[in-house]
């Protein structure tokens, strides 16, 4: 497979170099840099400041936005002229899994948006009506609604776990608003037919939690318990990131969402084919159940000590028709990949973003 590289020689990678420090201290708050500045500069992954994981620790003030059922809650950084890239985040984790790869982005000239997904933090749903409903392609279609009501034609869309569906979704039904692609454990779009199938042993045991939540008991165990169940989660797919208390609990506040159970439970109970979806997104997740494939610049990713379930790079390198690569991140690097290699993926972003 090709590796993404951005060419250039040394007279221009030491001007980047030294352009992007400068937008670096102007974003060090997550500041707004000038737009004639972002235009300026071309992007570097090379030109990156070095950042220790866990260096920041907020995002500054957040943005709401009407955007289709939802009124969304996001970060935002960098110049509100350059070029956008969408964050997104899975469960059991929030925005602050970015909070590291914003700045670096925004330092290299783009606009980060980076929202809560429906039942998380800050997003709500507008109406007390709408089925809490977290089957993929409403997810999904959470994406383009707010890029719509940014009025964002086409991104850079990045995301692990639950987001990187997401990502792939936009990424396959709608090229036309992804300009590329970095996607954290690869290809994971579904289908119910597919999470009806059974698994051998070793892998079912993986997804335990899948099964505790089809359950009453496990509906309950969770709402009841959903801080510790979550960092039990973390501990598991990342067996070699020590995260502290005030990591967590920063993460963690976004579960305290009124929607946060519905959702969750209803995301895996739906993929087991024990929860019904809503008939109107019927034709998408037809569509998605024939595993469409990417055609858009995509570069995956995987930690080398993700605890997590997931493929082999080999088994859908063949899902991306389109300029393509693997990285797989080294150092005990586990599940949350964002937050525990920031500048790994940011650089990843930046590379696929520049073909």
């Amino acid at each position: 497979m090709d590796e993404i590289k951005t060419p250039e020689d040394v007279d221009r990678h030491r001007r980047r170099f030294l352009g992007a420090t400068a937008m670096t201290l102007a974003a060090a708050q997550f500041g707004m840099i000038g737009p004639a500045n972002a235009q300026a500069i071309k992007p570097s992954a090379k030109a990156l400041p070095a950042v220790k994981p866990g260096a920041h620790t907020s995002f500054g003030p957040l943005k709401q936005i009407d955007a289709g059922l939802l009124n969304i809650g996001y970060a935002e950084a960098g110049p509100a002229g350059g070029p956008p890239v969408i964050l997104l985040h899975g469960w059991p984790y929030d925005i602050y899994s970015f909070v590291d790869v914003a700045p670096l982005l925004a330092s290299a000239g783009y606009r980060v948006i980076v929202p809560y997904v429906r039942g998380y933090g800050t997003t709500r749903f507008l109406s007390g009506d709408t089925v809490r409903n977290g089957q993929q392609a409403v997810v999904a279609l959470d994406v383009i609604a707010l890029m719509d009501a940014l009025k964002i034609q086409k991104a850079t869309i990045g995301g692990f776990d639950w987001g990187a569906r997401s990502a792939d979704i936009v990424a396959a039904l709608w090229p036309e608003r992804c300009k590329a692609l970095v996607s954290v454990s690869g290809y994971l779009i579904g289908s119910q037919a597919a999470g009806k199938a059974p698994l051998p042993p070793k892998a079912e045991l993986q997804w335990w939690y899948q099964y505790y939540f089809a359950t009453d008991r496990g509906r309950d165990g969770y709402d009841k318990y959903r801080h510790d169940f979550s960092k039990l989660i973390w501990q598991i797919a990342s067996p070699k990131w020590n995260f502290d208390d005030a990591t967590f609990d920063r993460s963690a506040a976004a579960f305290d969402n009124p929607d946060h159970v519905a959702i969750v439970i209803h995301n895996y109970r739906w993929r087991l084919g024990l929860a019904q979806g809503e008939a109107k997104y019927d034709d998408v997740e037809k569509r998605l159940a024939a595993g469409p494939v990417i055609t858009v610049p995509t570069i995956t990713m995987e930690g080398d000590a993700n605890g997590a379930p997931h493929a082999e790079p080999s088994a859908y390198a063949k899902k991306f028709s389109g300029k393509y690569s693997h990285r797989t991140i080294s150092g005990g690097i586990g599940h949350n990949l964002p937050q525990e290699a920031p500048r790994a993926f940011a650089e990843a972003i930046i590379d696929v973003a520049e073909v």
